[in-house]
């Protein structure tokens, strides 16, 4: 009978209860469905970061061999496919979220890939053809990662700065007359595989920006500045040193309620490094940092100058379409000349723009706001180091232009949908048939 009675109805009894179970269902399906991509983009994070560093630790120490090769690549390829899945799935089910930053990346990764295969079919170094290919695995993943990643989360957080603890206490234990080089202990059971400082140096500037940049309160914030240039000082790493030195102001600045204070503070700190600058420098330990003082003393910094040169001559002979794998492999140029090079014009142009275009209207949204959004942060730290880096020592490759556009995408898509609001837990407008209902004229009752 009661069966009858709600089919006179329409079912609607029943059918509310289906529906809102159904809505429960996919609802907590989704739920989870996202906790499990947010695990997976984690563990991409740290396998590939922390992770590396451990890895090499182990390799110098000669607790194991290098039964990974130089472990980056293998773990990139084992991640590669499912995190390729979950973007795919993401963007399918979130339209909105493919911003003017994914297409136009992907059109940089779509000219850069024919780039590649046109010279690899006209007899290019096959060494530098697969190290284009490993470069455009390992910078897709980055940008999925710095576009999904919830990096305020309380699991990424507190395995963030275990890391970083980790990472600072391995190189403070095995530094020898202040200086972190695992290679020259002499027991690595496979020394042609271990990293060099420059990849103890990315794994930790990486952890570090992702971690720093979303710690909001202060003592903790210049715990981990302080912790991370005296790491990258004993590890001898000059440009992620100065690229840290640089993003400790821009994080400061930004997170600073008395911006003008600071500045002034800044200043008075400078002065006074400055009138005691031949004392700090001779308390310090021996360290090809104090290079940078007077680069015409350093072997490495000649060294990238020749290379530099010899990227501007290739330039000069072919100044539209470069002249892709005209050097040995890993003699290449320490700056963005190299995308002229590979690239030609237009690839240097195009990765100039996507440097610099994406975070300046962020910038003038954002940096001087009163409130505070780290991801914002994040993206801009990035953006800054990338561009210096990009100028003075790293390859067009460098993957913190993933991690930069990365979190571009993800500000867009926030900013444009306002997911980042704060929700409004007050009650709801009353719905009304009628909108004179809704809004009543003067002087007359609500209904």
């Amino acid at each position: 009978m009661r069966q009858q009675t709600d089919m006179d109805h329409g079912g609607a009894p029943g059918s509310e209860h289906a529906g809102l179970e159904v809505a429960w269902i996919c609802h907590a399906g989704g739920a989870a469905r996202a906790r499990r991509g947010q695990w997976l983009m984690t563990a991409c994070f740290f396998m590939l970061f922390p992770g590396f560093f451990f890895y090499h630790t182990l390799l110098g120490t000669g607790t194991t061999g290098a039964f990974l090769g130089g472990y980056f690549a293998p773990v990139a390829l084992v991640f590669a496919g499912p995190m390729c899945l979950l973007y795919l799935a993401r963007m399918r089910r979130e339209p909105r979220r493919l911003t003017l930053v994914d297409i136009h990346y992907g059109i940089f990764l779509a000219y850069f890939i024919g780039v590649v295969a046109v010279n690899a079919a006209g007899g290019a170094n096959r060494t530098i053809v697969t190290y284009h290919l490993l470069a455009m695995l390992f910078m897709v993943l980055v940008y999925i990662q710095f576009s999904f990643i919830d990096f305020d989360s309380r699991p990424f957080r507190l395995v963030g700065l275990l890391s970083l603890a980790a990472m600072s206490a391995i190189v403070f234990s095995y530094s020898v007359d202040g200086v972190f080089y695992l290679g020259a202990l002499g027991i690595a059971k496979d020394a042609g595989a271990l990293a060099t400082y420059q990849g103890f140096s990315r794994s930790y500037l990486f952890t570090y920006l992702a971690v720093a940049t979303f710690t909001r309160r202060m003592p903790l914030r210049l715990c981990l500045h302080a912790l991370g240039a005296a790491t990258l000082f004993v590890n001898t790493a000059r440009s992620e040193f100065v690229a840290l030195v640089l993003a400790i102001p821009l994080i400061e600045l930004y997170y600073s309620r008395h911006k003008l204070y600071l500045v002034l503070a800044g200043v008075c700190i400078a002065a006074a490094i400055g009138l005691y600058f031949d004392q700090i420098v001779a308390a310090l330990p021996a360290n090809r940092i104090l290079e940078l003082f007077d680069l015409s003393h350093s072997t490495s910094a000649n060294k990238r100058q020749q290379l530099t040169v010899h990227a501007l001559q290739a330039i000069a002979a072919h100044p539209i379409l470069g002249d892709y794998g005209s050097y040995k492999p890993g003699h290449y140029s320490h700056n963005a000349l190299s995308a002229w090079v590979d690239l030609g014009l237009f690839g240097m142009v195009y990765l100039a723009a996507l440097a610099v275009v994406p975070v300046t209207p962020m910038f003038f949204h954002e940096y001087f706001a009163a409130r505070e959004r780290p991801l914002f942060l994040l993206a801009f730290a990035c953006a800054c180091v990338t561009v210096l880096l990009l100028l003075s020592s790293h390859y067009f490759t460098d993957m913190l232009l993933s991690a930069t556009l990365g979190a571009c995408s993800r500000y867009a898509y926030e900013r444009k949908h306002a997911t980042h609001r704060p929700p409004d837990f007050g009650a709801s407008t009353p719905r009304h048939p009628d909108l004179r209902q809704a809004m009543p004229h003067a002087g007359q009752p609500r209904p």
